[in-house]
């Protein structure tokens, strides 16, 4: 649901089913009142006309500004100051939720590093539309593969549009839910686009599972047939031989859609972009004929460049999916195909203490370029899974994942059935030891320190069982619990409270910062949580200090779980300790500038070479375009990952970081402006 509220000075846009707000600001109290979405030139969920002649962005966001048939006029960055003669105008805002400006008249345009200002003849349109998506119906299916393979198949139907702007996140819709079943049901309202494409398989459950997200993106059928292999319009590529079928796919994936990114910028974003001047050099594609070209003309394009020359500027990749190729499996493959997430079925094992050991040493020494013990009987056990070029990686089966998010399927429903109150953002940090009271204290300033988003945060100390039984049932956005938890469960001041003795849970997100907090991280999820971080093993109070600060801060800048871990995790040889369960993409807030990023600083004799690195979240996954605003840039590039490296002097750096919300690593070492 999405709702304009007037301010004092500006409207406020909400989006409660994201939990996601922004303001523009105006001079003057606005009225706003009910307008007709089909009046802009782009879909919106909800519009209003407002009665001003300036709106003012303090969080200044990408911007363009169009003619009314939607053909480029300008892209809004700072330095931006632009009088364009009267006509009608869409402004496309790429904030936390996405907005259009309609204006019929003359339109300035005035843009700094800090501020971003419009100012027209009066009326203006606004209108908004949500990053969300929820799937539009349920496929049931039996265990036999040929009716999964029909399943799989329309996952397509979310699609919005085969074109090359499918690559943008905006444009690719939820699939919908797959459930096990004693008959095949495909609801008549799916539909899977008309594409020229198919996918042949053999028979079986992990062909399904793992042409799945190949199968959504592409909007091709799965069928039988003796070999693995993609024929599009009639001409047949083997998915077999070297490096093997599950290689083959993945790369299959990352091709198109890097070309899709690449000829896009022939269309409504003609942009700068860097990884298409890197790639025009070394391929000979017509990338404004192949814009216009069906899905297939592409794809018969792309798969005419080796994988080779693609691979090094495809973006980092945001999931890959280990998946045991089994009936239950089916129901998570809707959620990896829409994250784009490769597949994998062959790349875990069971693994060894010393592994598990060397694990977690590897989490703290690899961030700055004690040991987990031994594995007891009554322990689950550990997995190790093959390496992976990606931002996450995530597991389905049984075991504890090593460097991994434990995947347990109930979460991606949970979120899906979540119940967002707008009016605030309800964070509660209890502290159940008084050896980690600095941990709560950090918590208790750095938790709803940005003044834009309404903030509720709740301290509480020593609590009973039945006060923590409580505050696991509120509603709440962010549990942070420091303290003690033992075989039995949560450590209390009467006694223990285990979390699989409940009903429900009203607990979003969770860190769990104690010792083998691992088995009620898991009930928290299967009981109505998404996700949490948790603990594996027993952790030394001080390394779960600095590692429990260095992720509240991320959580409070708008990192997802998973990506906020990673870079914890250098903060203390207990780093390798700790793990997602549930769903490794959720948040608790919104980014202030789109896109997590992280700033990562070398020292270079006087002057500093200063790399973004960006992570995926949900209004940012795989596809979207980063702008960094340093020093003389003025590309884009896709995200999420490493952009360019800049060398800035001093104040140039100085005046870069000053400007942006985002954590600091310098010289292999997270840096903080406030005190630890």
């Amino acid at each position: 649901m999405l709702s304009f509220e007037p301010l004092d000075t500006g409207l406020e846009v909400v989006d409660a089913v994201e939990g996601r707000r922004y303001v523009l600001d105006s001079s003057e109290p606005l009225s706003p009142e009910p307008a007709d979405p089909d009046r802009f030139r782009f879909p919106v969920d909800s519009a209003v006309e407002v009665e001003t002649s300036e709106l003012r962005l303090v969080e200044p966001v990408e911007g363009f500004v169009r003619e009314a048939a939607g053909d480029p006029v300008l892209q809004v960055s700072p330095g931006t100051r632009t009088d364009l003669p009267s006509a009608t105008y869409s402004v496309e805002l790429n904030a936390p939720v996405k907005l259009y400006l309609r204006v019929d008249g003359p339109l300035t345009v005035d843009a700094t590093a800090d501020l971003m200002t419009f100012r027209f003849d009066p009326p203006v349109l606004v209108g908004a539309r949500s990053y969300h998506h929820h799937p539009a119906a349920t496929v049931t299916t039996t265990d036999d593969p040929r009716d999964v393979f029909a399943a799989v198949s329309t996952l397509s139907s979310a699609l919005k549009t085969t074109s090359p702007e499918r690559s943008y996140p905006t444009l690719r819709g939820h699939p919908p839910l797959v459930e096990r079943g004693d008959e095949l049901r495909i609801p008549d309202e799916l539909t899977a686009p008309e594409t020229g494409v198919r996918i042949e398989l053999p028979p079986t459950l992990r062909a399904a599972a793992v042409a799945a997200p190949l199968s959504y993106y592409l909007g091709a059928e799965l069928v039988p047939g003796d070999d693995p292999r993609l024929v599009v319009d009639g001409d047949a590529h083997s998915l077999a031989g070297p490096p093997g079928f599950e290689r083959n796919v993945e790369r299959t994936l990352k091709r198109a859609f890097l070309l899709d990114c690449l000829v896009r910028t022939e269309g409504y974003y003609q942009v700068d972009l860097y990884e298409r001047e890197q790639v025009a050099s070394d391929v000979d594609l017509d990338f404004a004929s192949l814009y216009d070209a069906s899905l297939a003309e592409r794809l018969d394009a792309t798969l005419a460049v080796p994988f080779e020359t693609l691979a090094p500027h495809v973006p980092r990749w945001p999931l890959v999916a280990h998946v045991d190729p089994t009936p239950e499996a089916v129901a998570v493959l809707p959620f990896v195909a829409y994250d784009l997430g490769v597949v994998r079925t062959e790349d875990a094992r069971r693994a060894s203490p010393d592994e598990v050991q060397s694990s977690v040493l590897d989490a703290y020494l690899g961030q700055r370029r004690g040991g987990a013990g031994d594995e007891s009987e009554d322990d689950p056990p550990f997995v190790a899974l093959g390496d992976a070029d990606a931002v996450e990686q995530v597991w389905f089966g049984d075991g504890v994942p090593l460097d991994a998010t434990k995947g347990i399927p109930a979460a991606f429903h949970n979120d899906l059935r979540r119940d967002v109150d707008p009016a605030s953002i309800d964070i509660t940090v209890v502290c159940n030891e008084y050896e980690m009271a600095p941990e709560q204290a950090v918590a208790e300033t750095v938790y709803g320190s940005r003044e834009q988003l309404p903030f509720d945060v709740t301290l509480r100390r020593d609590c009973s069982t039945d006060e923590l039984r409580a505050i696991l049932a509120s509603s709440v956005d962010l549990l942070h619990y420091v303290g003690h938890v033992d075989d039995d469960g949560f450590r209390c001041r009467d006694g223990t409270l285990d979390a699989g003795t409940l009903d429900s849970t009203g607990v979003h997100a969770f860190l769990l910062n104690a010792c083998r907090s691992y088995e009620q991280g898991v009930a928290l999820v299967e009981a109505g949580a998404v996700g949490g971080v948790v603990t594996f093993s027993d952790v030394v109070d001080s390394g779960a200090v600095r590692v429990g600060r260095t992720l509240a801060r991320l959580l409070n800048l708008g990192f997802p779980l998973r990506s906020a871990l990673q870079l914890a995790a250098g903060e203390s040889i207990v780093g390798g300790h700790y793990l997602v369960v549930g769903d490794g993409s959720v948040d608790v807030v919104q980014v202030e500038d789109g896109i997590p990023t992280l700033c990562d600083v070398e020292t270079a004799g006087s002057e500093y070479d200063v790399t973004p690195v960006t992570y995926p979240s949900r209004e940012a996954a795989v596809g979207t375009m980063a702008y960094p605003l340093v020093g003389s840039n003025e590309q884009h590039f896709l995200a999420p990952g490493e952009l360019a490296t800049f060398r800035l002097s001093e104040p140039e750096l100085r005046e870069y970081l000053s400007t942006h919300g985002s954590p600091v690593r310098k010289d292999g070492e997270l840096v903080w402006d406030d005190p630890p």
